[in-house]
């Protein structure tokens, strides 16, 4: 006999809420839902499909109160009537034993959905993500660190194509509080997007969250179009269950009396009234003296109570599914508790009969109740409880679950110093990775640590730990890798050279550059020479020039320059001895130098190219630079976009050179590749966010606004997201108002602006663009003059200190001129001279044709006229149009009336339009009059 043999067959009634039961005084919950369901199901276009064109609309409808009073009947009725409508229906039931199993509730959503599709309608369903979801939903092996917010983006394009190919959808979740973390992130956007998709969300629980997910709680109440608590029942409807299970001679008394111990809670009820059958009590008002002794033993459910009432077989088998939770294996909880198939079968068959479990139409168990699940593991003796996991763990990699399964159970063992049970949590920790799951990963590692691990391991623990948290939690990896680090039995030196470099990215997210470059400086030098030490010096270099401040700027730029020939001297060392070697020593091998196979070399020419356009230095010689960089005209894959060699600041300040040297095309290309690359690899935090803040400052220098604000905002969202005051932010906020401002929007611009605090104090981060020029122009457009000359002529000083000349990143010097020109013309004219001859040191087109554009507004205007010609004469020749634009309606203003004027005015009106510039293009219109 197998176990199964013990369960019911399909589609047997058992548990609460089958069919026929009735529920008390859940009307209005039940008739709110049947209202959802109805304005979901609702045909739309005729073709019977829901979307966009049809009127179908989706909600999200909550259901709370305590446990006991019916939420998981109401819940099935739901499902029944959502089912009977037509709607594809997605369930799912949180697990008080499974809260650490992570993507668990989205599995159970998911999976049953995705068997049922054919090849091809699954294809269209995971269409380009399903190498991002199909590791988290379980239908792929796990493979390489994905981002957890690429993973929610992936399930919010399943959920959107199942809505599209099987709508009307309803997704069901029971027992939400218990859900785990990453489910209920995902669940939580998905309430916010609803009604839009459309879809019927209807969720279940207590108020029972972990104060790690509270957030997410207050999140999804805030989007519940309808909520129900629940309340218990009145005493009529209690005296109704009374006399339902005990028959009609039931005395009122005994009914208040009832009501009276289970404070009419259902579920109490039903299992006093079990109480009362088996005592075969009669109910009379003189035996309701022992109602409350009956209730409590209800209630309590101790291990005396679960002996005696199962006997020891049968109970091990339950606590063995207890730890299961839900869609339990039958086999599975067999091995668990070690017992043959005749014997838990029959223990499957006690354990129906005494109503604890119940069988599945897939062949099963559950139990009938969350409450009963609870008891039992909770009643389980802690030596034994912790015995039980341990066999667990292994019994569930037994059964092909594999880790991800299995490390919940590994968590609750007592640390023994098994340097067994730490590979598998470490091993464990990298599953959780590849699917998108750091915090998992992280409490296998910090459990691995607590066993602990062995005395040479646990630097590499720590360090992965801090490296698990690199993509979400910066203050996590900063803490993690300098344990790490300080660990007396260390780190081997490429490892320590990765975890100085990764804590230094770490320290430089979190707004903390100086002590980013202090790192790698001081690892540096206890490093011994090679390229470990080599990559932490030009790390030093690169964290150096993002700081916004730095008193010793020009004799940093001196000392990289000195670098970068030492490098060279190194090379020319490394090719000598590669031509004087055995030419066969080398077959199949790498033959590129050490340091350049790290991308040393590349990363080097890139800091210099950066610093060059930083410094306002001809183009030539920064492009010159930038293309030793790209062999063959491509990133090298040390540098690529999502190698965690240098990580993604140095292709991204690569390509904002090109974008300063007016060559857009090369800009267009790294950064449409970066965009690319992050998609496809999942990342959808702030890796994805600096690729769009990139893109949208491509589409502003190039004039196609309207593009710029999409990804702009897009930017702006992810950092929302990740949180406030990071540099993407900063970044963000900063680009967006002065596209806002060029689309003729100034009053959004200052609001966005205000919103968002941008302003003193800066951050410890150079902005793009710099942040206290930025901050003056909109003192400036405001009317402040003094205010933005004061905050203007700050600015210039700590740029010009720093050796930073640039007039597009930083056009300070032409905005001061136009802050000071109502008192002090002649000193704007010669502020406005200073920034044209900047801009031309630097051969830009565009930089110098928006010099003197801005510096024609301080002059009269026939001098304005004659610098506003060389302006568009420049501007024409760069791909800055929204500048040509501006030059145009500013010459065609100046030169008054006549046909040079109207043509300027015109041509500068069409481009205008083009760039979607509204602002700018009313002026035109109002000047043509």
């Amino acid at each position: 006999m197998t176990v199964a043999e013990g369960l019911p067959a399909a589609g047997d009634g058992g548990g609460d809420g089958g069919p026929g039961a009735r529920l008390h005084e859940r009307e209005a919950e039940l008739r709110s839902a049947g209202q959802a369901i109805g304005a979901l199901a609702r045909p739309g276009d005729g073709s019977g499909n829901c979307g966009p064109g049809g009127s179908a609309s989706g909600e999200v409808l909550l259901y709370t109160g305590a446990a006991g009073l019916g939420k998981t009947a109401v819940l099935t009725e739901v499902r029944r009537e959502a089912a009977g409508a037509g709607c594809t229906v997605l369930f799912a039931r949180g697990g008080e034993q499974r809260r650490h199993e992570p993507f668990h509730v989205v599995r159970q959503l998911v999976q049953p959905v995705l068997a049922g599709l054919s090849d091809g309608e699954r294809a269209r369903v995971l269409g380009p993500w399903e190498d991002i979801v199909g590791p988290a939903v379980g239908l792929l092996r796990p493979g390489g660190q994905l981002d957890p917010q690429g993973v929610r983006d992936g399930l919010d394009f399943v959920l959107t194509r199942l809505v599209q190919l099987r709508p009307p959808v309803a997704v069901i979740v029971d027992d939400l509080h218990w859900a785990d973390p990453e489910s209920l992130g995902w669940l939580a956007g998905v309430a916010v997007r609803a009604r839009e998709l459309p879809a019927l969300l209807v969720l279940a629980c207590r108020d029972e969250f972990p104060d790690g997910v509270l957030a997410l709680e207050r999140a999804l109440a805030a989007a519940a179009d309808r909520c129900h608590r629940l309340r218990p029942l009145r005493p009529a409807s209690v005296a109704h269950l009374v006399r339902e299970a005990l028959g009609d001679g039931a005395e009122d008394a005994f009914c208040r009396d009832v009501w009276s111990v289970t404070a009419g809670n259902p579920y109490e009820t039903t299992a006093l009234l079990r109480e009362v059958l088996d005592q075969q009590l009669d109910p009379v008002g003189e035996n309701s003296a022992q109602l409350r002794e009956l209730a409590a033993n209800a209630r309590g459910m101790t291990l005396r109570h679960w002996l005696d009432k199962l006997g020891p077989t049968t109970l091990r088998f339950a606590w063995a599914a207890s730890m299961l939770g839900t869609d339990i294996r039958p086999e599975l909880a067999a091995a668990i508790c070690a017992q043959s198939p005749d014997t838990a079968a029959g223990s499957v068959r006690e354990l129906r009969r005494h109503r604890v479990l119940t069988g599945t139409p897939g062949g099963r168990l559950e139990f009938v109740h969350p409450l009963v699940a609870t008891s039992l593991y909770q009643s389980m003796p802690p030596a034994t409880r912790t015995g039980m996991h341990g066999v667990a763990a292994v019994e569930v990699e037994n059964a092909g679950l594999g880790l991800l399964a299995a490390s919940r159970h590994l968590l609750e063992l007592l640390p023994e110093g098994d340097g067994a049970i730490v590979a598998k949590l470490r091993r464990a920790a990298r599953e959780h990775l590849a699917i998108g799951a750091p915090e998992a990963a992280q409490r296998c590692l910090r459990r691995a640590i607590s066993e602990p691990p062995a005395d040479e391991d646990r630097a590499t623990v720590l360090y992965e730990l801090g490296c698990s948290a690199l993509l979400t939690d910066p203050a996590t990896t900063v803490n993690q890798l300098g344990l790490a680090l300080a660990e007396p039995d260390g780190l081997d030196p490429g490892t320590r050279v990765d975890a100085t470099f990764r804590l230094a990215q770490a320290l430089a997210h979190s707004n903390r550059l100086d002590e980013a470059a202090a790192v790698c400086a001081e690892e540096a030098a206890r490093t011994s020479p090679g390229p470990g030490r080599l990559r932490l010096e030009v790390a030093h270099f690169m964290f150096a020039v993002f700081q916004s401040v730095d008193e010793d700027g020009p004799g940093r730029s001196k000392r990289l320059a000195e670098f970068a020939r030492m490098l060279d001297t190194v090379g020319l060392a490394f090719t000598d001895a590669d031509a004087d070697s055995d030419a066969n020593s080398n077959a199949g091998t790498d033959e590129r130098p050490l340091f350049e196979q790290d991308g040393l070399a590349h990363a080097v020419a890139v800091l210099r190219c950066w610093d060059l356009t930083l410094r306002g230095a001809d183009r030539e010689r920064a492009l010159a630079l930038a293309e030793s960089a790209l062999p063959h005209g491509r990133l090298p894959s040390s540098l690529g976009w999502t190698n965690t060699t240098w990580g993604f600041e140095l292709p991204g300040i690569l390509g904002i050179s090109y974008l300063y040297a007016d060559r857009v095309d090369r800009a267009e290309e790294l950064f449409t590749e970066a965009v690319r690359a992050y998609e496809v690899a999942g990342w959808s935090g702030g890796h994805l966010g600096f690729a769009h803040l990139l893109t949208g400052m491509l589409r502003f220098r190039c004039g196609a606004l309207a593009e710029a604000e999409d990804h702009l905002r897009r930017a702006l969202r992810i950092a929302g997201r990740i949180g406030p005051g990071i540099p993407l932010h900063w970044d963000a906020v900063g680009a967006l108002a002065e596209t806002l401002a060029a689309r003729g929007r100034l009053a959004e611009a200052l609001e966005l602006a205000h919103e968002h605090g941008f302003g003193p104090p800066y951050p410890s981060v150079m902005v793009l663009p710099d942040a206290p020029t930025l901050y003056g122009r909109l003192l400036l457009a405001r009317g402040d003059a003094p205010g933005a000359a004061q905050a203007l002529a700050a600015a210039g000083a700590a740029l010009d200190a720093r050796g930073w000349r640039n007039t597009v990143w930083a056009p300070w010097l032409a905005h001061l001129a136009r802050a000071v020109a109502g008192d002090e013309p002649e000193r704007a004219r010669a502020l406005a001279g200073e920034a044209v001859r900047r801009a031309r040191e630097s051969g830009t087109d565009s930089a110098i044709g928006s010099a003197l554009r801005l510096g024609a507004s301080v002059h009269e205007r026939a001098d304005a006229a004659e610098l506003l010609a060389q302006a568009v004469r420049h501007l024409e020749r760069s791909p800055a149009r929204y500048e040509h634009a501006v030059a145009l309606v500013d010459l065609g203003e100046a030169l008054g009336t006549g046909s040079g004027a109207r043509d300027a005015l015109a041509r500068g009106l069409e481009l205008a339009t083009r760039c979607d510039a509204d602002g700018l293009a009313d002026r035109a219109r109002a000047l043509l009059g």
